[in-house]
């Protein structure tokens, strides 16, 4: 028992220091679990621990990471990404397959070697593309897009490859079942429904566990979950989630198919349940528990000595790995008219292998496909490219997407008028402005650095001019001298407050409202002289604060009233601390501020309560 804890207390501190560490460089979790492995390694040698064993029980964490891959696919979001589903993504793994499994053949390696070679490296890492697609706002990019569509398709491939490598199978591993006194039946199972059927025997017998799956999950899973859901007992639920999972992967293995295979149908199955996301959350944990030590198991098992000794070949191999799917993504990327900076977002985003290579890796080796001397290399050439991914995202961001931006930037529109009004940025924010002082008969100028944004305003006959508003030279063009009113309403923190700056400093009878991120940007641009700021999200979160307080028994006037307290309270809190808030200074840092936090909140709480009547 205590050497199970010891175990236990050593992985997850592996995990827990190096996943926030790795994560914080931008490295992604896989990488923390890899590098916590690599960092654990030489302790796991040293108490003797059967690294192997542990890495096949927590690939069961594969098994449910594919049911929940399942349970995303919905019918309507397949149908829509149809196009670029198949053929992006299709293309890119078939092609990239054979591109490998050529270059294999001319290193005289077998065909089914070769083959197994090209599925395992074809895949690429879900987990820290899909991170940084999402960490950078990339997700909304043409690239990001079409990275996703590659990403999913491959997330699908997985399925069909699990069944078929074991077919690819060249290494005879009976004899080794036999030492041991088990029945091999090729999916490493003692027990098989199969065993000793006729193939059209055990072909019924497989067509009929696949046909129990989809009839569980279409007719009784709901109901089922239904039941359970009555007992208001959340731990009965994850158990019968999770038995439903363990379930269908038993009854897989039991007619030689592979465990994956089983629970991925079932959640397509379920992918229209009412019960889709308390599934997922309930499922969520224990598919990132068990990945994390498999991944980590898999660090643990790196051959350092080949690494040492081959290090230019394993360099190499990565490299030109790197180098080969990058090319076929970029083919592929003309094809399907993915442009400018997203082309290369898409092509050296998705170059890398991924974390699926290690499971099919362990599954290969398992089946008898590659021989452990091939396996070990491309174990380290899968995780050499992964931690290079990093590298590829920042020449993308430094190197090639600056380029792209400087060509596709137009000049600045010549401003042919002046207006009392200057909008900057024509947004959802600054649009409704633009709507109002319109309707009341202001002539504005506006301001915008979107070329789609000019388009649409153009299209509705509504005048709009292209410009970077941070320049003081397109400023003074627009009649910044003569204005009286500047909307400050784009997006970026940093360029608003550069605006604010400039205008109060140089312009200082120019009255400025800008738009607030958020409570800090409030008191960046206070400090940079701007007094009329507008909390981009204030008065809808008022509003919901209001519907909240009518949700709970008061009245609508009563609502009313202490939503109009709260602000009047959080206004003059605003000043106040905006006063002593220090530029570069964390405000939790500060006791002054602190100080004064703490007394407005007890005001607060007083006046919303009624212990002491509001001011003036």
């Amino acid at each position: 028992m205590t050497d199970h804890l010891l175990l236990i207390f050593i992985l997850l501190c592996g995990g827990v220091v190096a996943v926030p560490i790795a994560t914080r460089l931008g490295l992604g979790s896989v990488l923390g679990y890899l590098l916590a492995g690599i960092a654990l390694s030489p302790l796991l040698q040293f108490l003797h621990v059967d690294v192997v064993a542990i890495q096949h029980l927590a690939e069961f964490g594969v098994v449910i990471m594919l049911f929940l891959v399942g349970l995303e696919l919905q019918p309507d979001l397949l149908w829509r990404m149809r196009t670029r589903l198949l053929g992006l993504g299709g293309l890119q793994v078939v092609g990239t397959t054979l591109a490998i499994a050529g270059i294999a053949l001319a290193f005289d390696l077998s065909w089914q070697i070769a083959l197994a070679i090209g599925m395992v490296l074809a895949l690429s890492s879900t987990a820290i593309v899909l991170q940084t697609l999402n960490e950078k706002g990339w997700m909304r990019q043409d690239g990001g897009q079409a990275g996703f569509s590659v990403l999913l398709f491959q997330d699908i491939a997985v399925i069909p490859m699990l069944a078929l490598l074991p077919l690819l199978a060249t290494i005879d591993l009976m004899p080794a079942a036999a030492d041991l006194g088990v029945a091999d039946d090729g999916h490493g199972g003692g027990l098989s429904l199969v065993a000793g059927l006729n193939a059209w025997q055990a072909g019924l017998v497989t067509i009929a566990a696949i046909a129990a799956v989809i009839f569980i999950g279409r007719r009784l899973a709901t109901p089922i979950f239904r039941w359970i859901a009555r007992t208001r007992l959340r731990e009965l639920f994850t158990a019968t989630a999770l038995m439903m999972v363990v379930g269908v992967a038993l009854l897989m293995s039991l007619v030689g198919l592979s465990p994956a295979l089983g629970t991925f149908l079932a959640g397509v199955m379920l992918a229209e349940s009412e019960y889709r996301h308390e599934l997922e959350s309930d499922i969520e944990p224990f598919r990132g528990l068990l990945l994390g030590v498999f991944f980590i198991t898999v660090g643990a098992s790196i051959n350092f000595a080949l690494l040492y000794s081959e290090l230019g070949l394993i360099l190499g191999l990565t490299l030109a790995l790197i180098l080969l799917k990058a090319g076929v993504l970029l083919a592929l990327s003309f094809g399907f008219k993915i442009q400018g900076a997203d082309r290369w977002l898409f092509s050296l985003g998705l170059a890398q292998a991924g974390e699926f290579g290690f499971v099919l890796l362990a599954f290969t080796v398992g089946q008898g496909v590659l021989p452990d001397a091939v396996a070990d290399r491309l174990l380290l050439v899968v995780a050499l490219s992964m931690l290079l991914t990093p590298v590829l995202f920042i020449v993308q961001e430094r190197l090639i997407a600056p380029r792209f931006l400087a060509r596709q930037k137009r000049e600045a529109d010549a401003i042919d008028q002046e207006c009392e009004v200057i909008i900057a940025g024509h947004g959802r924010f600054g649009g409704i402005v633009n709507r109002m002082l319109r309707g009341l008969g202001h002539e504005t100028t506006v301001i915008d650095f979107s070329s789609e944004q000019l388009d649409i305003l153009h299209a509705y006959d509504l005048r709009a001019y292209y410009g970077d508003a941070t320049r003081p030279d397109l400023l003074k063009a627009a009649g910044i001298e003569r204005a009286k009113l500047l909307v400050v309403a784009i997006d970026d923190k940093d360029q608003t407050t550069q605006i604010v700056s400039h205008v109060t400093r140089h312009y200082p009878h120019v009255h400025v409202i800008a738009r607030a991120y958020d409570r800090f940007h409030v008191y960046e641009l206070y400090a940079a002289g701007c007094r009329d700021i507008i909390r981009e999200t204030y008065d809808s979160s008022l509003r919901a604060g209001r519907s909240a307080l009518e949700a709970l028994g008061l009245d609508r006037a009563e609502a009313e009233a202490k939503t109009r307290t709260f602000e009047a309270l959080d206004r003059r809190s605003m000043i106040e601390l905006a006063e002593l808030h220090r530029l570069g200074e964390p405000n939790h840092l500060n006791a002054e501020y602190t100080a004064k936090a703490r007394e407005m909140r007890e005001i607060m709480t007083a006046q919303l309560r009624g212990e002491t009547p509001p001011e003036d």
